[in-house]
């Protein structure tokens, strides 16, 4: 009994924290985005060094440059890179940065990725250390050029998310256990307000097999959407010593294809008439779309992509299947595959490991959706990487349920 009232009082807590967050008027919400950069940053809020010299730091550099703004260097981690120029700027180490620069700009940390284990607050710490005045995520920056970079991944306005608070609220209450609801409230947290300390790490289990929620079946129909090169096949395969299910593994991006198709040779001959691979993206309706392939993670459909890929509704494609397991981490197009694989939820009931952090509203627009599907799923929300990315929400059927909240 203790526990159940100790959830309950927490669930309570975290409700209110919630409610007091989108209490806050939308106007308010768009002055936040428009000052805090400057706010963090001043007087130097045009005088910026980048650290980060990757992707992000390269999409932030071009940025700057379309509104007018060239910043004085880049400086990295990664000594490979000291000494060399992109873009017309030198990469400084962290040092020579921080000597060079450390009183009179501010830095804007361009590092956000999955994988890495990178939190904002080690390399804050680690800049400050070094005298550096100024430190600041590029988020805020983001905001306050918003028509150069947003939406970017689960980045976006905070005003666009009060005007959502009824559907944030209707989401909140769809979680079945606190850990679930703490993880919410963080993420809507950070969405409005840029709070990368308050995001949780990661759970311990891997990513799409949480083996405190469900257990897999010797007979399961997995369908993997956004296959990649295989890691999710890879990591099924460790967990079924026996299997005579089916595995469909769905990927559009060639090269993805390619190393998707060498992995699924060296699987044991035992396992070869169970893996099904379909060149495919998924989608609404069957269509051609653009793809961006980039033969990385990130490969998704794009309006610029330079690539021609067949599209299709899960619906069409396994009308002769009742699969028990689905998953996608497809690059902001959840939505619409979710959509059309309706009729398979509705009727076959499967497990659903759906990725919530392409887009900024997915996190409750996603359960929401599913949730109008069927009334018998129960939602978890799981992170599996650092700083919001790979968030992963689990909708499981009762019947998969390894117990009920209440017996947790």
């Amino acid at each position: 009994m203790d526990g159940v009232v100790e959830q309950t009082t927490g669930r309570l807590s975290s409700e209110a924290q919630l409610g007091e967050l989108l209490s806050e008027g939308v106007a308010f919400g768009i002055a936040r985005a428009q000052s805090t950069f400057d706010k963090l940053t001043e007087p130097f809020s045009e005088s910026l060094v980048l650290f980060g010299a990757g992707g992000l730091g390269r999409k932030t550099l071009a940025g700057l440059r379309q509104v007018g703004i060239d910043p004085l260097a880049l400086a990295d981690n990664n000594s490979a890179l000291w000494g060399q120029t992109i873009e017309g700027l030198q990469v400084l180490s962290p040092q020579a940065a921080a000597q060079q620069f450390a009183d009179n700009v501010a830095f804007v940390v361009t590092i956000w990725r999955a994988g890495g284990g990178h939190r904002l607050a080690h390399t804050r710490q680690k800049l400050l250390n070094l005298g550096c005045s100024r430190v600041v995520s590029f988020a805020p920056l983001f905001w306050k050029y918003a028509d150069v970079f947003l939406p970017y991944y689960a980045i976006g306005l905070p005003h666009t998310l009060l005007q959502q608070a009824e559907q944030i609220a209707r989401g909140f209450a769809l979680w079945a256990d606190e850990a679930s609801r703490r993880e919410y409230l963080a993420q809507v947290r950070w969405r409005l307000q840029l709070d990368f300390d308050g995001l949780p790490s990661p759970v311990a289990h891997a990513q799409y097999f949480p083996d405190d929620l469900f257990n897999l079946l010797e007979d399961e129909v997995f369908v993997d959407c956004g296959a990649y090169d295989g890691d999710s096949l890879r990591a099924f395969f460790e967990r079924q010593s026996a299997f005579r299910g089916k595995f469909i593994a769905i990927e559009p991006d060639p090269g993805n294809l390619q190393s998707l198709k060498q992995y699924a040779i060296t699987l044991p001959n035992s396992w070869h008439d169970h893996v099904k691979i379909l060149p495919l993206a998924v989608g609404v309706r069957r269509e051609i779309v653009r793809f961006a392939a980039t033969g990385l993670a990130s490969a998704g459909i794009s309006s610029t992509g330079t690539l021609e890929v067949e599209s299709a509704p899960l619906d069409e494609v396994l009308h002769n299947m009742r699969p028990t397991f689905i998953k996608m981490d497809i690059e902001g197009a959840e939505v619409d595959a979710l959509i059309g694989a309706r009729r398979l939820i509705e009727n076959a009931l499967p497990v659903l490991a759906i990725c919530v952090y392409h887009q900024p509203d997915h996190l409750w627009r996603i359960p929401l959706l599913i949730r109008s599907f069927s009334d018998q799923y129960r939602f978890f929300l799981r992170p599996h990487n650092e700083e919001g990315w790979d968030l992963v929400c689990y909708a499981v059927p009762a019947s998969r349920l390894i117990a009920t909240p209440s017996e947790r």
